[in-house]
């Protein structure tokens, strides 16, 4: 009785590994990979694009977190794995912000998730029609400018460069002032300005449903700088592919393009939608852009990551 009971014992013991080996596996992400920590410098397309990875995330059984920061601490903050996810590291104009991180391997750079973009000084098409064509055209012309570049948050790469052009003696920009705003603010500025046929410089990019909208022109001799094309890459902090290679696998899936994000960026910058329900509600009118984004990809736990997304946006 007692050499039954103890192969009995022998063979729970047995089947119960070999389930738990079985639930091991089937996991495809360690529960310490569970909360997704993004962070999100409050600039539209980040907002909307995190907003999409965001519902992708959640719908895979996973928690998604967005912090909002400033270029700056949003890279601190992979270094020191405060946050694991950024989606908008724009090139080359962010050389300068990202160099000493991908130096000490503290950050990754994934290849980009947009192309095509473009960043830059702009001014309203009826300047450039009157002369002003490049940074060079720009001192002759203080006065009309008010002697003024507007940019956005502080921190931001655009307005470094823009700073770094107002002090390079070749410019003749001494005097310029660069006033710091917010995406927000910078528009409104712009805006009165073209209404009332007055001279402005800002800080202009593509896509952008607004600048779209815009007749804009962007000033040449800006490209030495880090402003002209732009690619807008993914990073993640150190280790984090490896640690959570699901996870991974989807933000490396995640790619977008000019025309997704000018139609996602439109609502919330025209009517103050929340980001995150404006990606939600693009998921849903676009289902099929989940294919490519989810492909090798499974739930938290192992599961069909097409069919819970798919339920998740019904």
């Amino acid at each position: 009785m007692h050499s039954i009971f103890t192969k009995f014992l022998g063979s729970a013991a047995v089947g119960a590994s070999l389930l738990a080996m079985a639930n091991s596996a089937s996991a495809a992400d360690p529960e310490n990979c569970k909360a997704v920590r993004f962070a999100d410098v409050g600039w539209t397309d980040i907002q909307v694009i995190t907003g999409i990875a965001a519902n992708l995330f959640d719908a895979l059984g996973y928690t998604s977190e967005v912090k909002t920061l400033s270029v700056p601490v949003t890279y601190a903050s992979l270094k020191n794995k405060d946050v694991d996810i950024f989606l908008g590291n724009w090139m080359p104009s962010m050389t300068a912000d990202v160099k000493p991180y991908f130096d000490d391997k503290s950050v990754e750079q994934l290849p980009p998730n947009l192309e095509g973009a473009g960043y830059g000084v702009v001014v309203p098409q009826y300047v450039a029609d009157a002369g002003v064509k490049s940074i060079a055209d720009l001192a002759a012309n203080k006065d009309k400018f008010s002697g003024k570049f507007y940019g956005i948050e502080s921190g931001n790469d655009g307005n470094r460069i823009i700073q770094t052009m107002i002090d390079d003696p070749k410019n003749n920009l001494a005097g310029f002032e660069l006033v710091e705003s917010s995406e927000a603010g910078m528009l409104t500025e712009a805006e009165k300005a073209m209404k009332n046929n007055e001279w402005i410089l800002f800080l202009g990019w593509t896509p952008h449903p607004i600048m779209g909208d815009m007749k804009i022109h962007y000033l040449d001799g800006v490209s030495d700088y880090g402003f002209g094309g732009a690619t807008v890459h993914t990073n993640v902090r150190a280790g984090y592919l490896a640690e959570c290679p699901n996870a991974g696998k989807l933000v490396s899936n995640l790619k977008f393009d000019l025309a997704m994000e000018g139609a996602m960026m439109a609502p919330v910058l025209k009517d103050g939608a929340d980001p995150k329900v404006v990606a939600l509600d693009w998921i849903k009118t676009n289902p099929d852009s989940i294919k490519a984004w989810l492909d090798g990809v499974t739930t938290i736990d192992g599961g069909d990551a097409t069919a819970a997304v798919s339920a998740a946006i019904q």
